[in-house]
């Protein structure tokens, strides 16, 4: 395999943490990699340095010469003073150039440049090419070129630089979590095309569907070294927890061996001599060998929801609409103890609307909501809290509570629950600016969590999150006993926890349906499938008839086909009339361009009623 990227003795460090150090490794053409390691590890760091964003301190990244490397950051920066066209089309390859002066044409209705670049379209084969992008433009649901990036959310900051990318087609791709802020069509689009691309890939991401079915490689970023995996997501699950054994077994080997060389190293001075310097060498080796471990501290969530009396949440025709858009048509749902629900429907179906209206963040049109005496919420929203970023980690959480009640009589100070949840001493005085996204988002959730919630809502959880975290949060959701709600496209965390899903279809719908997302979608597809089979026996049933009832011309279509032979002669004569006097040479430049474009009229024209003749001819 041709090799495309080369990596060597590369190392980075954070201030005093050292992140990676002397990483060596390659990746051939053809390849599709995943990237995973725990928030804080490097990931990030290292897709900037590979991407040459940001500069290595120690080590080299080489590319194959004239390959062409694509990178998509966690974070776009996209040029404000930019519209959407220009963002998307911006590139330094002639194709893509030329398809984005023909569509600023089409939008502006310059009649005299689409012609130019009709021609320019010919000439390069750009056709096929336009309607990829179209595809492209069309599944991230980009439709508004004229719009100016400065008024995008940060999702859809996300679609135009995925879209920009992808049209672009590099030989080589590096993606930071490409399904942050995609709804689950577009992740499962994604997922397909990424799928079929040729392209090479380097990815970080916490879907596991998504990285189960397009990766063929993982590479394990932890304790500053890399461990390669050949294989998926559930190949690398097996070969870790076989490679973290084995690592054990020979760390307690080592120690049990030690003891007996350390007593033989006391006991006999004369061991230091220099006939005996081999023994004592390995002395050293074995110690450094027994000193290691593997930093596998997980998040081990154990806190306690608060009491939940019968009365849960009870809504009774909720209706809530902005002018004309409906978001809640008479909904109607009373929560039981325990359950827990899934949440998925498209952008601006109202799913954010309906959690701020059970949280009392918005009120509804009309309808009731009850919600129980004992109902504690923990809401946890998608763009987080703003913390103030020169504000230490501890700080965070004590101004909250200097003691957390974790249930059961127990409590915890500030500094024990930030250890409790992989926070180190070294960094509780840390400044909120220095933690990776990741890290934020952990300490977002203990703020969530910390006050002891026994109806958990949980909009878009698992971005940012490590795949560690993300197991260890799934197991804690799966006996938390309290009501969860769960909004996520994050595919693999709702098949683990949501028993049912409401489906936000659009126009105030909400159907409940009985099962989790992947069931779901296997039911949406055998509908489609019989819907598709029902068609098919109907169109066949039709033709049938048809053909069973031979039929002759109407009176209406018999006069039709009378007058069709002199319209189609006079507009022949028409056009033998057109193109002699564009053959004349005699026409100034507006006439050409009339000329020209009623003789595309007049070819249409024709078109059709010869079309119409023949189709009549076949009943006469």
């Amino acid at each position: 395999m041709i090799n495309y990227l080369s990596v060597e003795n590369l190392s980075h460090n954070w201030g005093e943490t050292v992140l990676f150090d002397d990483l060596t490794f390659g990746i051939s053409e053809g390849q599709k990699v995943a990237l995973i390691a725990k928030n804080g590890a490097g990931k990030t760091t290292l897709l900037n340095i590979l991407a040459q964003v940001t500069p290595s301190l120690e080590g080299s990244v080489t590319y194959r010469k004239d390959i062409r490397v694509g990178y998509l950051p966690q974070e776009p920066e996209l040029d404000n003073t930019q519209t959407v066209i220009e963002a998307v089309f911006s590139s330094d390859n002639e194709e893509v150039e030329v398809i984005r002066a023909y569509e600023e044409a089409l939008e502006s209705g310059d009649q005299e440049a689409l012609g130019d670049l009709i021609t320019k379209m010919d000439h390069l084969g750009a056709w096929d090419y336009e309607l990829r992008i179209k595809q492209i433009l069309s599944e991230l649901k980009i439709i508004r070129y004229d719009q100016p990036i400065k008024e995008l959310s940060g999702g859809q900051r996300k679609r135009v630089a995925l879209a920009n990318l992808l049209i672009n087609e590099p030989d080589f791709l590096i993606l930071d979590e490409p399904t942050n802020h995609l709804d689950l069509d577009m992740v499962e689009w994604l997922e397909k095309y990424l799928q079929k691309s040729k392209a090479t890939l380097l990815m970080v991401t916490h879907d596991r569907y998504f990285l189960d079915r397009v990766c063929n490689e993982i590479m394990e970023l932890t304790d500053g070294t890399l461990y390669a995996y050949h294989g998926n997501y559930s190949y690398f699950l097996e070969k870790r927890a076989e490679r973290i054994a084995n690592f054990k077994q020979e760390v307690e080997k080592a120690r049990s061996l030690m003891k007996t060389e350390r007593e033989w190293i006391n006991r006999t001075p004369s061991a230091r001599s220099t006939k005996a310097k081999y023994r004592v060498d390995a002395y050293k080796d074995l110690k450094e060998k027994a000193s290691q471990s593997i930093s596998e501290e997980e998040v081990k969530l154990d806190i306690k929801a608060s009491r939940m009396g019968k009365n849960i949440l009870n809504l009774e025709n909720v209706h809530k609409a902005f002018d004309e858009l409906v978001i809640l048509k008479d909904f109607t749902y009373k929560f039981a103890r325990g359950e827990k629900v899934g949440i998925v429907g498209n952008n601006g179906t109202g799913k954010s609307t309906f959690l701020n209206i059970i949280t009392g963040h918005k009120e509804a049109d009309s309808g009731s909501i009850e919600v129980g005496e004992t109902i504690v919420y923990g809401y946890f929203k998608q763009e987080g809290i703003q913390i103030d970023d020169s504000k230490k980690v501890l700080e965070v959480i004590s101004d909250i509570a200097d003691d957390i009640n974790l249930g059961n009589g127990r409590t915890m100070s500030a500094a024990q629950f930030l250890r409790f949840f992989l926070f180190p001493n070294e960094m509780h005085h840390v400044e909120v600016a220095r933690l990776s996204g990741g890290e934020k988002k952990r300490l977002y959730l203990l703020t969530v969590l910390m006050k002891n919630p026994n109806f958990l809502i949980l909009d878009e959880p698992t971005n940012d999150l490590d795949i560690f975290t993300l197991n260890v949060l799934e197991e804690y959701l799966q006996t938390f006993a309290g009501c969860l709600l769960i909004v996520s496209h994050d595919r693999y965390f709702m098949d683990k926890l949501a028993e049912h899903i409401f489906v936000f279809e659009g126009q105030g719908q909400v159907r409940d349906f009985p099962g989790n997302y992947s069931q779901l979608q296997e039911n949406k597809a055998l509908k489609a499938k019989e819907e598709k089979k029902a068609q098919k026996v109907e169109s066949k049933v039709k033709e049938k008839q048809v053909k069973e009832r031979p039929r002759k011309l109407s009176y209406m279509e018999q006069k039709e086909f009378a007058a069709l032979e002199p319209e189609m002669e006079a507009l022949e004569e028409e056009k033998k009339d057109i193109e002699n006097s564009l053959n004349s040479g005699t026409l100034g430049p507006e006439e050409i361009t009339d000329a020209a474009k009623r003789l595309s009229e007049v070819n249409e024209e024709l078109e059709e009623k010869e079309m119409r003749w023949l189709e009549l001819s076949e009943l006469a």
